[in-house]
């Protein structure tokens, strides 16, 4: 009664599958970026500059901290006596 029902003689898979060709690969045109010289050299003095005030910056800070070690030893030692 609720057996599922086959037809009586079912087709045969083709022998043959055509698979599709994959397209051209589409050649798009590369836009020219042209860099200039004046430009590499502007960012490199850039990064040059950048880099040294960043250096200054940390030798101050460094000096800055042992500066404030060196008066609170010396605070320390006052309160002491």
């Amino acid at each position: 009664m609720f057996l599922p029902k086959y037809p009586d003689s079912p087709t045969p898979p083709s022998a043959h599958t055509h698979a599709p060709t994959d397209p051209a690969p589409v050649h798009r045109p590369v836009p020219q970026i042209s860099v200039s010289t004046g430009a590499i050299v502007t960012v490199l003095v850039g990064g040059v500059v950048l880099t040294a005030l960043l250096a200054a910056v940390a030798v101050t800070a460094i000096s800055v901290a042992i500066a404030a070690l060196v008066l609170r030893s010396m605070l320390r030692d006052s309160h002491r006596r």
